[in-house]
């Protein structure tokens, strides 16, 4: 027993070149996952904390019955721990130096905003600042528009009703302000205590109630759970995830941050497997050698399951301690990127996956074949014969495949990410079968000679088994970087194309059907042309299939377009951003039919042919569906959830027109000759929502960029840590190579070819395999097109088989350095 213990000393195992390659890739495997996924999640919480900003809060609750909510229940969310804020908005007529103008009030308290800040100047030449709460008592902040429009200075008094406020400052850009069709005039902000004084508000007034609420996300959720039942339809419980268009864009982001951790946790597996399958294959001497002291199966297994117990701990530690630097530097890169402050905090749950990763690496891959060995006779085993066949080697394939997948499906949660990534091995492997048996075919007939080229191909058939195998991981390796390199260069470019720098950033609404021309022509003769022009008329959804719709529809859906009049239009044509997924668009001169978003339908459990009911002021229209169309709510053009023909059911009904346009900064005093000529034309400004969509593109921009940056590293560890496996037997030959006279000239472009061509067929694989992965994420996580990038993909076969020739390069150093005798009496 002290023999089989010294055998198994931790101090002899550390003298072992395959133990420290372990460690190493233990090391490397927990530091890049940890370090991905704790900035990932320190990304994901900037994110959140940023569009969090755009409600001035973390959530709202909107009662746009007119009527404010008890204060109960106002009570009921300080008592637990969520700080509070309130607004009231409405729609008036102001009076400034004898001039009228309709405005959108927005009445804030000392709270508002609890999230993000309001951008004011103090007069119309003074700089930009950014404070943290509204106006004063008596104090009123304007639109920039409003003192052309009513000819007034800062200072002047603006009236309100009965009341007159001072105007204190400008209002540049509020936090949440929005995309509402509610705020199409002029915004003017006050305070709420003087809306009473004002008398504007009467019973009957359209005007709207909004609640602001910050904390942790388990104190909203808990006050979420008491508040619910206590809602009214016409009470509206909002996050920022709720909204259409910028939603959508925070959802994205997080899913380039989750498919980058992805990416790093199959690598960290990849690069993990490679160097413990080494250490468990070197093992087998040791394993014959305790057979014959006398220990048995159990006992070998319970040493060696101690033995990567210790392994996996070990790096475990070193990869954290590795990681928290490297975090801590990411974090000061993201707040200088950002210009702010971030907060440096660590997510427990984020180290999850690097823990996992590690330890179900090393017991997947390295103590299956340990396993096996310890029940083969040690003759068998030291003769190096240790009888396993491919079936029995089966069970650790399958294990392998299992844990890779419950790796991934354990961080992603996504099934379709994990098919996409595991379908992209799936068809690598398979490819690989293929060139493997065409490998061998060819090189069989090749003969060894004098010449680079016929020793490179004679050293690939003589390592036919090890090449295979190392194309397979290179290959794997080389998917897996490539698939982030084109997610960076397409799907995120595919992104950044949908915001264009001249993207519409103001809308025009109420637009009478007779000034449709005469707008048209405003903007056109000041090179500012306008997009398409659709008419715009509100109903509500009422029945389906002759039902009330309400009662049709499941109550576990909270479908809010059943709450409130949507807008409907009529178009001949489809939006190029828009695409039938069911049925087919309208025919020349139909006049039947509507055409429904695709995400609607599948909340109210729509198909082609349902009866929907439409009332229209004391109209009711009733079509059936033709289509079924996605939207793209992020385009900042008009979008409807309900289409129909332009013969269709709405053509009698009383409608007014909409457009988009975009509108340089410099070119902004053009909207005030438009109201004045246009004055019943609303114009919606949504340039911060834009900048708020662009702010977040560039901050998943910088995020990719520096996971990609350290799966890249990761990358080249695992490309070194397989090239090294073969690193005895590739100096042994080389070694006998040069004692029976062949030169250093020949040697090295012998090798750095063989290792070239392995790299070649390694990248040329993995980049088919990762173009095929990035098709089926970006149908199925991304919702874009997929188009070849060939740009990309083309130059990473040569940069695969250039590294891999420099590594190949590295491995003949000692031969090169070292007298043949001498270096072979040290392999031995």
């Amino acid at each position: 027993m002290a023999a089989a213990n010294k055998l198994m000393s931790v101090r002899r195992d550390w003298r072992e070149r395959d133990v420290r390659v372990v460690l190493a890739a233990l090391i490397i495997a927990v530091a890049t996952v940890a370090t991905i996924a704790l900035f990932a999640s320190q990304l994901q919480r900037t994110l959140v904390s940023s569009a969090s900003s755009f409600l001035a809060a973390d959530r709202q609750l909107e009662a746009e019955n007119g009527r404010p909510i008890p204060d109960s229940w106002l009570e009921e969310a300080t008592d637990q721990g969520l700080a509070t804020g309130r607004m009231v908005e409405f729609s008036t007529m102001v009076l400034g130096a004898d001039n009228f103008q309709l405005v959108s009030v927005k009445a804030v308290s000392n709270e508002y905003p609890l999230r993000g800040d309001i951008e004011i100047q103090r007069d119309p030449t003074g700089p930009r600042e950014l404070v943290s709460q509204g106006p004063g008592p008596g104090e009123v902040w304007i639109n920039p528009r409003l003192l052309r429009l009513l000819d007034l200075e800062i200072g002047e008094p603006l009236e309100v009703g009965n009341l007159n406020l001072t105007v204190s400052g400008l209002l540049i850009r509020e936090p949440d302000g929005g995309f509402r069709l509610s705020a199409l005039a002029p915004r003017v902000m006050m305070h709420v205590d003087d809306v009473s004084a004002t008398g504007v508000i009467q019973e009957g007034s359209r005007v709207e109630y909004v609640y602001l609420f910050a904390g942790d996300e388990a104190s909203l959720e808990s006050y979420y759970q008491w508040l619910q039942p206590r809602m009214e339809p016409s009470h509206e419980w909002e996050g920022v995830r709720d909204g259409e268009t910028f939603s959508r864009s925070l959802e994205r982001a997080e899913r380039f941050l989750l498919l980058g951790g992805s990416l790093a946790v199959l690598l960290a597996a990849v690069a993990v497997a490679v160097a413990s399958r080494q250490y468990a294959l070197s093992q087998r001497d040791t394993v014959a050698l305790l057979k014959t002291l006398g220990l048995s199966g159990a006992g070998i297994g319970g040493l060696y399951l101690r033995r990567l117990a210790l392994w996996g701990v070990t790096g475990i530690v070193g990869g954290l301690l590795v990681a928290m630097p490297l975090y801590w530097l990411l974090t000061r890169m993201l707040s200088e990127v950002l210009e702010r402050p971030v907060d440096f905090q660590l997510d427990p749950s984020a180290l999850v996956p690097a823990l996992l990763t590690a330890l179900v690496s090393l017991f997947a891959f390295a103590y299956p074949p340990v396993r096996r060995l310890r029940n083969v006779p040690a003759m068998r085993v030291l003769r190096s014969q240790p009888g396993e066949t491919g079936r029995e080697a089966l069970p650790d394939i399958l294990i392998a495949i299992v844990a890779v997948f419950g790796l991934v499906w354990m961080y992603a949660g996504e099934l379709a990410l994990v098919v996409s990534l595991l379908g992209g091995l799936a068809l690598l492997l398979g490819a690989l079968g293929l060139v493997g048996w065409l490998l061998v075919a060819t090189l069989r007939k090749v003969r060894g000679g004098g010449n680079a080229w016929r020793l490179a191909l004679v050293g690939l058939y003589r390592h036919r088994r090890a090449s295979l195998s190392q194309i397979a991981v290179f290959a794997m390796t080389l998917m897996l970087a490539a698939t982030l390199i084109l997610v960076r260069t397409s799907l995120l470019s595919d992104w950044q194309a949908q915001l264009p720098d001249d993207a519409p950033n103001h809308f025009l609404i109420n637009i009478a059907p007779d000034a449709v021309e005469d707008v048209d022509a405003f903007w056109q003769e000041r090179g500012q042309p306008l997009d398409k022009l659709y008419p715009m008329v509100r109903g509500r959804l009422t029945e389906l299939n002759g039902q009330p719709v309400k009662e049709t529809v499941s109550k576990d859906e909270n479908v809010n377009a059943l709450n409130r009049e949507l807008n409907l239009t009529w178009m001949s044509a489809l939006p190029e951003d828009n695409e039938v997924v069911e049925g087919t668009w309208f025919r020349e001169n139909q006049k039947d039919g509507v055409s429904v978003e695709a995400e609607l339908a599948a909340q109210l459990g729509l198909s082609l042919g349902d009866k929907l009911t439409f009332t229209i002021g004391s109209e009711k229209v009733t079509e059936a569906v033709t289509s079924i169309r996605t939207v793209q709510w992020d385009s900042m053009k008009p979008n409807f959830y309900m289409a129909f023909p332009p013969e269709g059911g709405l053509t009698d009904m009383p409608a007014t027109w909409i457009t988009s346009f975009y509108l340089p900064k410099d070119s902004k005093d053009a909207l005030n000759e438009f109201s004045r000529q246009f004055p019943t034309v609303s114009v919606l400004e949504i340039d911060h929502v834009i900048e708020r969509i662009q702010e977040i593109v560039r901050q998943v921009t910088q995020a990719i960029e520096a996971i990609l940056a350290l799966i890249l590293a990761a990358a080249l560890v695992v490309m070194a840590a397989v090239v090294s496996a073969t690193l005895q037997d590739r100096q042994r030959e080389g070694a006998l190579l040069r004692t029976l006279g062949g030169r250093q000239k020949l040697l090295v472009r012998s090798t750095m070819l063989e290792f070239a061509l392995l790299g070649g067929f390694a990248g040329l694989l993995g980049v088919v395999a990762a173009e095929a992965a990035v098709w089926a994420l970006q149908f199925r996580m991304f919702e874009g097109t997929f188009q070849w990038h060939w740009h990309v993909v083309l130059p990473i076969p040569l940069v695969s088989a250039l590294v891999l020739a420099l590594f190949g390069r590295w491995q003949l150093r000692p031969v090169l350095r070292v007298s043949p005798m001498l270096l072979l009496r040290r392999l031995e």
